[in-house]
């Protein structure tokens, strides 16, 4: 009877398995022969496994694992997932931190943190989120974590050569800074691993042209070579030929990802050198921490990681709610972190809360528009979460004792969206909720999708915004494909922020409301590393909006000299201000760029005479 059993299983693994085989041989030549939505795509991709009979239906990332080289190269634009990722140049490659108590204590609304009632899981996380899932499956290390993040890139028909990487866990610089250093030393090596591994240079006159193309599938220019991607190699080392929810898959994938790290030993410095030319690169990296861990010595540590933004839980501007709900820090903190971190060169996104206790609803109002009415904070970027109650946290028992009442998605919806008339160009609004499933809270915000209903208000009350997001150039062209953009207008729009003055410098179609770029310039008001003189300027970033493009390709907007623009007009403004030298916080990744335009290495900055 065993036997019986198992021929009879291994008869039907086979029948499966052919019928998949002609599941793929039908709905490619489907895709290549016409246009399908989405909509249509999951509904033949239905219809074809009814006729099959298949048990579990082909992802689009199966669909392209499946087709050939010539038929992955018609059907990539149809299936690629994600493309909002990469609209704003980058890739951004979220990495977890392991879970660690926070030195203070915990806030009374934080769900997270080791022993919580979500289990060890880092702090203001739950475990739910897509990232902090990520980073459980692969126990914490941030070199797997990459190592996977870039594969699902690759696979999903992006080609990640600009990395944004967000190191998310709560108040990363109270961590050891050992563990800081070999962290942050792993996302480097990762991936440059990556690149060594699955990237390939070659030189523009290849003689086997044809072979070349043949071996590789996906291609993207790096200066004055040709970059190529082995799609084969990553299809075998990560499993893609076989069903890629298969029990134990994931586990195989980070022995061997983990085997390749260990292959050799490393140093924060050399990785960050090898960062500086590998066919991937850290363009940007970002921690985030609370403002008594914000300040400038945590700074100084952070610039030699390579870190170049900050996410900062300001929270409030109102000295009460950060006592009742033991933030830790007072207002005077945030003000001094937001001057000194600006100081050095950092982009600085605002956490901001709504419906914290010991607030109402006119406070919130009266708050937000705080956040840019008085210069002492003035955000680059900006994260509003409304307040949420879940199990396990203080705040529960007092909502469940009756003495705090949470925001509701509409009054949330509404202060938002009202509020979004008041945001200057300068500024960015990165998320308007968390990333928190609202099945693991208990009370607030009960939608995922508050910024539609944000939206939905605007549209209605006719409210228009100038915040950047709203505005850059990719976004627009998604939304309205039809578009007829304007040669862009530079722009130049002065303010003081922090003791500093600010210079936000963009390239922009007036007609369309369209931001192609920018470039963020300050005068600092104090010096706080050696580098700097009393004489010196910063330019703390410079974007140029549209899909992320490789180095030296000429991208839909990326790459055609916008940049290059930008640098000598905040060079001339600095100048005309009797500035004789321009400092630049740049990326590990982005260093090579700089030193073309006459920028050398000074410590952690690259610096220029002007």
């Amino acid at each position: 009877m065993v036997n019986e059993e198992l021929i009879q299983i291994s008869t039907d693994m086979k029948k499966q398995k052919a019928a998949v085989s002609l599941f793929y041989a039908e709905i490619i030549p489907l895709l290549i022969a016409k246009k399908h939505s989405k909509k249509q795509i999951n509904q033949l991709k239905v219809k074809l496994c009814g006729k099959y009979h298949l048990k579990k239906i082909p992802t689009d990332i199966d669909i392209m694992m499946h087709a050939s080289e010539s038929d992955l190269k018609k059907i990539k634009k149809t299936l690629l997932t994600k493309p909002i990722r990469c609209m704003s140049g980058v890739a951004p490659i979220a990495v977890m931190s392991a879970p660690a108590a926070c030195p203070h204590g915990k806030c009374t609304f934080c769900p997270g943190g080791p022993g919580s009632e979500f289990g060890d899981v880092p702090q203001s996380y739950t475990g739910n989120e897509p990232s902090t899932m990520r980073a459980i499956r692969a126990g914490f290390e941030s070199y797997i974590i990459v190592f996977n993040r870039l594969e699902q890139y690759v696979v999903s028909g992006h080609v990640p050569q600009k990395a944004e990487v967000i190191i998310q866990g709560g108040t990363f610089p109270a961590t050891l800074l050992a563990y800081q250093k070999e962290f942050v030393c792993d996302i480097y090596q990762a991936l440059n691993d990556f690149a060594s591994m699955f990237f390939k240079h070659s030189e523009p006159k290849v003689r086997n042209a044809l072979e070349t193309k043949q071996k590789f599938q996906m291609q993207a220019n790096v200066g004055n070579q040709t970059v190529v991607i082995h799609v084969e190699k990553i299809k075998e080392f990560f499993e893609l030929h076989q069903d890629i929810r298969a029990e134990g898959r994931q586990a195989r994938i980070n022995k061997k990802i983990l085997a390749v790290k260990n292959k050799r030993r490393t140093t924060l410095e050399k990785e960050q050198k090898r960062n500086e030319t590998s066919a991937i690169r850290c363009v940007g990296l970002t921690i985030e921490t609370k403002p008594d861990w914000g300040f400038g010595f945590h700074g100084n540590a952070l610039l030699e990681l390579g870190v170049t933004r900050i996410e900062l839980g300001v929270q409030s501007v109102y000295e009460e709610p950060l006592r009742v709900t033991h933030r830790g820090h007072t207002l005077a903190d945030s003000i001094r972190s937001i001057r000194e971190l600006k100081d050095l060169g950092f982009k600085v996104n605002f956490h901001y809360m709504l419906g914290l206790p010991a607030t109402t609803k006119e406070m919130d109002v009266v708050g937000l528009r705080t956040l840019f009415d008085d210069p002492r904070y003035r955000p680059d970027m900006l994260k509003i979460y409304p307040c949420m109650v879940m199990k396990g946290t203080p705040l529960f028992h007092i909502w469940k004792a009756g003495k705090y009442q949470p925001m509701t998605t509409a009054t949330a919806a509404e202060i938002i969206a009202d509020f979004m008339r008041y945001i200057p160009s300068y500024c960015r609004v990165m998320r308007v909720q968390r990333d928190i499933p609202t099945h693991v809270t208990e009370a607030g915000v009960d939608k995922t999708n508050l910024r539609q209903y944000i939206d939905k208000i605007m549209q209605e009350k006719k409210i228009q915004t100038q915040e950047i997001r709203s505005r850059e150039v990719g976004f627009l062209v998604s939304k309205h494909p039809n578009i007829v953009l304007e040669d862009p207008t530079l722009r130049v729009l002065e303010y003081d922020a922090s003791d500093g003055k600010e210079f936000f410098i963009s390239f922009e179609d007036l007609k369309n409301n369209a931001l192609f770029g920018f470039l963020r310039l300050r005068f600092p008001g104090e010096c706080l590393r050696d580098e700097m003189t009393r004489d010196s300027a910063l330019i703390r970033e410079l974007h140029i909006y549209g899909e992320a493009a490789a180095f030296g390709q000429l991208g839909t907007i990326q790459h055609r000299g916008l940049g290059k623009k930008l640098m000598k007009k905040a060079e001339e403004i600095a100048k005309q201000n009797r500035k004789d030298k321009m400092i630049v916080i740049s990326a590990v990744g982005t260093r090579k760029y700089y030193k073309k335009l006459g920028y050398v290495r000074e410590g952690v900055y690259m610096v220029k005479e002007i």
